[in-house]
């Protein structure tokens, strides 16, 4: 199974906005993106709140996900 990682904390950063801002502005529950945001490697996501966070980030899904390993 693959590993990955979500960009979110630097994305968050570059706007200078916080989770909360970011979870409010996608509909993506606080406890989710908080969880998301802090973890350094995951095997699975919600396909629907990766492409709401992206959309709010203004990025795509791929620049929003790094695969750490295949």
């Amino acid at each position: 199974m693959s590993l990955f990682r979500l960009k979110i904390r630097e994305l968050i950063e570059e706007k200078n906005w916080t989770v909360k801002e970011v979870s409010e502005r996608s509909g993506v529950h606080y406890s989710t993106l908080k969880t998301y945001a802090r973890s350094e490697e995951m095997t699975m996501a919600d396909v629907v709140a990766l492409i709401r966070i992206a959309r709010v980030l203004s990025v795509t899904v791929e620049e929003l996900v790094e695969i750490i390993e295949e």
